[in-house]
Parts: C-alpha cells; sequence; structure tokens
C-alpha cells in the first residue's frame, strides 16, 4: 500500500490531534485511529471515528442511567445472552466510521450490504489513481466445478504468468485512454493545447475494474457483525474477505465482549435446520442414518455431514 506525502501528513496531523470529551473511549481503538491498515496490493481499512462501546450495549439493553452498574462478568453475561438470543436492538447503539480504498469490483460486491451510510469518491468531480489490483499468484484460481461463485484449483506456469500480463496491460492501456480523453495535468489543465478534453464523468467508463476507489463506510455494531459474519467467512471472495479480517481486528479492539460473543454464537457457530437437527438426535440414540434416509438432499447431507466431521 502506498499513501502519498500529502496522504501521511494529513494522516499524522489527525493522529496528533486531541480533544475532551465526557463520552465513552476505548483506547485500543483509539490507538488504531487514523491509522492505515494495509490490505491487498494498493488498499487499506482505517478507523476515522466510533460512537460507544461494550458498555453502551449493556446501558441499552437495562436502560440505565449511567455506567458500571452491574459487575463486568454481569455485563459479560449479558451481552453473551443478547447475542445468543439474537437480540439486535442494544447493538445498534454503537457505530464506527471506517476510510477504506478497494478495488471496484470488490466496492460493487460490498455496496450489496444496504444497511450502511456510503460516501465514495467520485470520478465525475476528480480524477482516479493510476492504481490498479493485481492478484498474487497463489490467488489465480480456475472456475470451482461445482460451486459457481468460487474457485478451483490454482493456476499453475504460463497460464498464471500470461493472466498476470493480461491484467496488468488491459488495465495499464485502459489507463492511459483514460487519462488521453480527460486531456488535463493535475491541476486540471490542457496537456495538449486546443484539445479540449473528454467529461470527466464519461472518460471513467473506460477504466477497468480493479481499478482503486474510496469511500466513507459508516454502520452501526449490529449491521457491522453481520457483514462481519458472511464476508470474513471462509466461504467468502478472498479480496473482500481480507478487508473483513481487517476490520474484525478493529471490533476486538472496540468491543472485546460483544467480539467475543460474536466470534462464539456467530462466527464459530453452525446453524442447523429442525430435520438436521432430528437427524443428530437419531444418531445420538443409535440408529444407523443415511443419506437416503435422512429425507435430506445431498448437498444438505454433505453439508451436515461436513458439519459433525464424518465422511459424506
Amino acid at each position: 500500500m502506498a499513501l502519498t506525502d500529502a496522504q501521511r501528513v494529513e494522516l499524522d496531523q489527525a493522529r496528533a490531534a486531541r480533544a475532551e470529551t465526557r463520552r465513552a473511549t476505548v483506547p485500543a481503538l483509539e490507538a488504531m485511529l487514523h491509522t492505515a491498515m494495509p490490505v491487498l496490493d494498493h488498499g487499506f481499512v482505517r478507523v476515522v471515528d466510533y460512537m460507544g462501546d461494550d458498555g453502551a450495549v449493556v446501558q441499552s439493553a437495562r436502560v440505565s442511567y449511567g455506567r458500571g452498574t452491574k459487575a463486568a462478568n454481569e455485563d459479560r453475561g449479558l451481552i453473551r445472552y443478547l447475542m445468543r438470543h439474537r437480540h439486535s436492538t442494544p447493538f445498534e447503539m454503537c457505530e464506527i466510521k471506517y476510510h477504506v480504498k478497494l478495488p471496484i469490483f470488490v466496492a460493487r460486491q460490498w455496496i450489496r450490504h444496504r444497511t450502511a451510510n456510503v460516501n465514495e469518491y467520485s470520478a465525475r468531480y476528480s480524477v482516479m489513481d493510476r492504481e490498479f489490483y493485481i492478484p498474487e499468484p497463489e490467488q489465480l484460481a480456475a472456475q470451482s466445478s461445482s460451486n459457481r461463485q468460487g474457485r478451483g484449483d490454482v493456476l499453475q506456469g504460463e497460464d498464471a504468468a500470461l493472466v498476470l500480463d493480461m491484467l496488468r496491460e488491459d488495465a495499464t492501456r485502459n489507463y492511459d485512454h483514460y487519462a488521453w480523453m480527460l486531456n488535463e495535468d493535475e491541476a486540471g489543465e490542457p496537456l495538449e493545447r486546443g484539445r479540449p478534453g473528454l467529461a470527466r464523468e464519461l472518460a471513467r467508463m473506460n477504466l477497468t475494474l480493479n481499478t482503486y476507489t474510496q469511500w466513507y463506510w459508516k454502520t452501526n455494531l449490529h449491521n457491522l457483525l453481520h457483514f462481519l459474519s458472511l464476508r470474513a467467512d471462509s466461504h467468502a471472495q478472498y479480496e473482500i474477505r481480507v478487508y473483513a479480517e481487517a476490520m474484525l481486528e478493529t471490533v476486538k479492539a472496540w468491543v472485546p465482549l460483544t467480539f467475543e460473543a460474536f466470534a462464539d454464537y456467530r462466527m464459530g457457530a453452525v446453524m442447523m435446520s429442525s430435520q438436521m437437527l432430528a437427524i443428530v438426535r437419531r444418531m445420538l440414540g443409535g440408529e444407523p442414518v443415511t443419506q437416503e434416509t435422512s429425507g435430506l438432499s445431498k448437498r444438505e447431507w454433505r453439508e451436515l455431514m461436513e458439519t459433525l466431521g464424518r465422511p459424506a
């Protein structure tokens, strides 16, 4: 990840600023403020601001006036109860705002989570940076033969080298054409006198989806945890999963009791249908159950066996 000198100065100034407050603060997250966490080759995630902490979740659930009305172990137990029984409203009392730099194709996948406030860098008003996501060789995989949304075996040798060359060549060529159509320098002045540049809102259509964009993304804790439960999962696309994994570290610093409960009851848990639960009970009772006698589809049976650590 490469930050410009101006960006480094801006972040240093933000980190140096101090403000007196009576609101709840979290030292571990304060230490992360205005620090860009590198993701992929040119991307990053950084926490810009936040509101609330574990105490705010507890306060909302108890509708209390102050903080520390119960022992810490009782707060932990309440948060775990709320998470276990899917009481979402108390977690909505905490909010966090991120600044994220990410490839456009990742942003288009990310934006499907419609429970956040988003303001993206606009190529209608500004010129996009010459930065593209080029995968590491180990991330170049063929289409999975069993999963339409997944990856199969990693490409090797000449195939991998050719794909990487194409990605670089296409992104570079399209950006060169984009820059030519704009016909402007960093100050917005024409590069070639007498030739008008194409409007930025039109020239941007030529950029490839691995071009980097940026946005501010603000959400509450409940919706953030839902996002992370899907995007930090091992089945999520790698390029968005690494962003989610970086954000998990911020949640761990911000609301450690909530993070612990989330890890136990969401990330580390599995969901079974009533039919699956009935099959487990039959197995515990000593009954031999097969896919044919279970009433499950082959895919459901395979997923159940994987959950139980048994051969399908």
